[in-house]
């Protein structure tokens, strides 16, 4: 019984590593709740009231949330900043609240402060949060200086008790947080594989569905790998582990993504673009069996059940593992592929890539295997990473020059905050002159990780539908609780943590939890009603329109002009990469260009975000969103052809099949003067030269195609080739001119 269970645990373990990568959301959700509940017990067994125990629970609450510093030493510095600036805070807020005028104008002084503070980093944003958040929760609970002793100590328990989880209880180390990010990305690998599998056999009616999948897996798995990436130097020994485990990791996704596009191609009568598997809803090509022989197709199915498990192996290897990696890792050998079509022949050797990406990356994560049960394939792979592995040298990077005065973001928004709660201050007076609060607290947080007017609108109109949800969600549970302080305390807990779990992956989930965590403690405070849902609703509406007018109205940065920035600099990022790696490529000095693709990713992924505005499902501008998607999928398909051509760049000084070519510097030339073009194009709208189209890469290396490209790989050529496909196709939707040219 216990051997038969121990799968089914582990199981459980991978899907819950999958689908929260590092367990981010639930430690979020865990701390904040536990936090919650130990200061409720603390305060409820001193015999607080009501009052002073939703100040603690909501103080418990930002004190937990507030802190974002990794290293612990830095969180328990900026708790201990935290409690004094909340105690001033809620005193401010106490003495204030009386005085109407000289409170709304320190209120507006201080939402200012708050969010000028986060140009000084991750203390900065906490303790703004924290006096601003404090600061709510004394209006919310409407103290008084009479109350303050209470509400002090109140507060005090509160950041113990967080302190108290945080460092204890539910304690996280940056080593400890990479190793439960490197369970997910194993995991979400194992799912791709997955989906690849169901992509070989899906059948005609099934293949849009299956390719989606797949195109699914890529994207969660690049997601987990820059998760992996902003936190390696803060969980690994030195920088020349980092540096280690961020090419595994890098050269496990290039394999794994390649291996599914090659099926595909396998599976179609004609080539398949590599742009299928970045653009949402792309249909598949026309597919049909595989060619060849049902051997193949058998043994291909074989193989990809086999390296899913290999993926998702831990412990010693046994025979039958060690067999398993053998018989993959042999692809590689041309002589050892089954006799079937170039393209089926070409997924067998991508499952071969990919096996070795999975030895490098189990090698790199858990340190030397035994070697007792190696073939001579496996052992050839065990020494060119050990080659590669050795030649992992660091090397530092320039700083971008800092943006100064109005343009600095911070004080940009900044301003724009101040000037919307001063508005969403005097509308909300006139709604209700006890429940104000809530339009500026609104108008707050729609500023909060936002850039441009369109993200502000998009999360004002996340937040209140949101609201609107949880306002009926709030009257029922109120109904429900009545009048049992136990009952509806512990909901409030559930409410929390669901509030928590499911921030990252929808702002209206988490405003549909907060406002109905909002309905119970009104019903604890006895102030609960039908009118005062409402009114939440309306000021909800109110803060959100006085956000998004402050946006548009006072230094706004449209979302136009935010994508350009963006693009502008994912182009240039792009450039970097290419030139770079075809330096190297032909002869060139060696670059850092594991840190330059990491650059792009993380470029690429702040335009993602930037343009959701643009494709999100209710705008009304459909040609302008299907343009955005397709922008972005290009962009995405030309980031994967880049940072394929750096890792081979890389494996240059070891891989014995790969050899430097000079011309492919000239070859590759006209792919980096159309980067630059369209960069050009896009940051002034008149400058830079036409996108210019002509003969392949191939024709310029002067190969007659029958001698595989001469001195360099195929694949090299194939990348370049891809590259210079998708940079030319951005032309169209960039509207950037272009020429053909001869050369």
């Amino acid at each position: 019984m216990k051997a038969a269970g121990r799968p089914g645990r582990t199981r459980l373990r991978d899907h819950l590593a999958a689908s929260d990568p590092g367990l981010l959301r639930l430690t979020a959700g865990l701390r904040t709740v536990g936090a919650i509940a130990l200061t409720l017990a603390v305060l409820a067994s001193l015999g607080f009231g009501v009052t002073r125990l939703v100040t603690g629970a909501m103080t418990a609450m930002v004190a937990t949330f507030a802190i974002r510093e990794r290293q612990r030493g830095a969180q328990a510095v900026t708790l201990a900043l935290g409690l004094p600036v909340a105690l001033v805070s809620v005193s401010l807020g106490a003495v204030l609240s009386e005085r109407t005028v000289v409170g709304d104008a320190f209120f507006v002084v201080l939402i200012f402060c708050a969010v000028y503070g986060r140009r000084f980093g991750d203390r900065g944003t906490g303790l703004g949060l924290i006096g601003f958040q404090v600061y709510f929760v004394s209006l919310f609970v409407g103290a008084s200086a009479a109350q303050l002793p209470g509400l002090w100590a109140a507060m005090t328990v509160a950041f113990a008790s967080s302190a108290l989880v945080r460092f204890a209880v539910v304690p996280v180390t940056p080593t400890g947080l990479l190793e439960r990010l490197r369970q997910a990305f194993r995991a979400r690998l194992a799912q791709l594989v997955s989906a690849q599998l169901a992509l070989l056999d899906a059948g005609p009616g099934d293949v849009d569905k299956a390719l989606e999948e797949v195109r699914v897996g890529n994207a969660r798995l690049h997601e987990t790998a820059l998760m992996i990436q902003t936190r390696l130097e803060e969980g690994t020994p030195d920088e020349s582990a980092a540096r280690l485990v961020q090419r595994r990791i890098a050269d496990a996704e290039i394999a794994a993504e390649r291996l599914g596009l090659l099926l595909l191609s396998a599976r179609s009568a004609e080539r398949a673009d590599t742009l299928t598997l970045h653009l949402p809803g792309a249909p598949a090509p026309e597919v049909g069996r595989l060619p060849g022989p049902e051997e193949a197709t058998d043994r291909l199915r074989r193989d990809l059940l086999a390296l899913r498990a290999l993926v998702v192996w831990t412990g010693a290897a046994g025979t039958a593992v060690a067999g398993m990696r053998n018989r993959l890792l042999a692809y590689r050998d041309e002589e050892n592929l089954p006799p079937a079509s170039p393209a089926v022949q070409d997924v067998f050797r991508a499952v071969g890539e990919t096996a070795r990406a999975v030895m490098g990356l189990r090698v790199a994560l858990d340190g030397p295997q035994d070697e007792s049960d190696d073939s001579p394939a496996t052992a050839m792979s065990r020494e060119e990473l050990d080659a590669e592995d050795a030649a992992i040298a660091g090397e530092e990077t320039a700083e971008a020059e800092p943006q100064r005065g109005l343009q600095r973001p911070t004080t940009r928004a900044a301003v724009q905050v101040a000037v919307g709660s001063t508005l969403a201050i005097v509308g909300g007076e006139l709604l209700s002159t006890d429940r104000w609060y809530w339009a500026v607290l609104t108008c707050w947080i729609v500023f909060i990780n936002t850039a441009s007017t369109g993200e502000i609108l998009v999360k004002g109109y996340r937040r209140l539908l949101g609201t609107v949800f949880g306002v009926a969600a709030g009257i029922a549970l109120a109904a429900v609780v009545g009048g049992h302080t136990p009952a509806a305390f512990l909901l409030v807990l559930v409410l929390i943590f669901l509030m928590f779990y499911t921030a990252p992956l929808s702002y209206t989930l988490m405003s549909f939890f907060v406002t109905a965590m909002l309905g119970l403690l009104y019903t604890l405070l006895h102030t609960y009603s039908w009118e005062v849902l409402v009114l939440r609703l309306e000021e909800t509406a109110l803060g959100a329109a006085c956000g998004v007018v402050a946006a548009a109205l006072v230094l706004p940065v449209n979302t136009d002009r935010r994508t350009n920035e963006l693009l502008v600099t994912v182009l240039e990022r792009l450039g970097d990469v290419t030139e770079a790696a075809v330096g190297q490529l032909s002869g060139g000095s060696a670059d850092d260009l594991l840190d330059k693709a990491r650059e792009l990713d993380q470029a690429l992924g702040d335009l993602r975000s930037a343009t959701q505005p643009l494709t999100h499902p209710v705008t009304p501008l459909r040609a302008r969103r299907t343009n955005a998607r397709y922008v972005v999928a290009l962009l995405e398909t030309c980031a994967y052809h880049a940072r394929s051509l750096a890792a081979t760049a890389e494996l240059l000084p070891t891989h014995p099949s790969i050899a430097a070519d000079p011309r492919l510097r000239g070859a590759a030339g006209r792919t980096v003067r159309n980067i630059k073009a369209i960069a050009a194009r896009v940051e002034d709208g008149h400058e830079g030269g036409p996108v210019e189209t002509g003969p392949s890469i191939a024709s310029l290396l002067g190969d007659d195609g029958t001698t595989r490209y001469g001195r360099i790989t195929g694949r090299v050529l194939r990348h370049l080739e891809r590259l210079d496909e998708a940079v030319a196709g951005l032309a169209r939707p960039l509207r950037v001119p272009v020429s053909a040219s001869g050369r």
